[in-house]
């Protein structure tokens, strides 16, 4: 059988190229396809603390049976957006082009509301002391806009909020430019920013969305957020 596997972020560049097409015996899983991958292309084994992977855009186990034509992501942790495509009932989209906040909040807005809290990401000219000149930003786009939609349904449940809007931008954002941004409105207050905060903070970790920081004196891949536990099946593949 075969099976797509596609790199991304820093894992990509290490390897020289974003999309393998690999032949497999039949019933394999997981963490056969990993093993071959490291076999195969050395530098996959410097990432084996790191790594989460995915099939077919979900979240998967190293336990996982693969099928033919399934698609495997190999995920470096995430940093934490075809140009626009939108989740109808979350309001959730995935942009290229700048972000336009007050259309965000023009049409999140309800007479039913009595807050919205928002979280307005911005691009920092300084990063640990190094000037940057700006950002780029890559995703597993299928899949991030899977997650988010997640995020906002999983927010307007367990918060109580009334609804949510996710916008994230990819390619090259400039210093002072919006590259996140999110909105949660509610009846009261405390619902809202309890929500905008957990959102963040969960995208940062879990959504795959990865950028690039371009200084004056070179570029490198941003250290992500580690993946949560349960999705870091990598740790499994360290003891080997």
């Amino acid at each position: 059988m075969q099976v797509r596997v596609i790199y991304f972020g820093m894992l990509k560049d290490a390897v020289g190229r974003q999309i393998d097409d690999v032949e497999l015996p039949e019933r394999s899983t997981l963490a056969d396809l990993v093993n071959d991958r490291i076999r195969q292309t050395p530098p996959i084994d410097n990432f084996r603390t790191v790594l989460a992977f995915s099939v077919n855009q979900e979240y998967a186990q190293l336990a996982t049976v693969l099928h033919d034509g399934d698609e495997v992501a190999m995920l470096p942790p995430v940093s934490g957006g075809t140009d626009t495509h939108v989740g109808t009932a979350s309001r959730c989209s995935i942009v290229r082009a700048k972000i336009d906040q007050q259309a965000i909040m023009d049409a999140i807005k309800h007479p039913d509301d009595g807050a919205i809290s928002i979280f307005d990401g911005i691009v920092r000219g300084n990063t640990r002391g190094r000037k940057t000149l700006y950002l780029d930003y890559e995703a597993y786009e299928a899949m991030a806009l899977k997650q988010m939609e997640q995020l906002a349904a999983d927010a307007i449940a367990n918060f109580k909020v009334r609804d949510v809007a996710i916008i994230h931008r990819l390619g090259r954002i400039e210093i002072g430019e919006t590259s996140v941004f999110i909105a949660v409105a509610s009846a009261h207050r405390a619902p809202a920013m309890d929500a905008s905060r957990w959102l963040i903070d969960t995208l940062k970790k879990t959504v795959p969305i990865w950028k690039k920081e371009f200084f004056e004196d070179g570029a490198v891949w941003a250290d992500g957020e580690p993946f949560p536990e349960e999705l870091r099946t990598s740790r499994d593949l360290a003891k080997g």
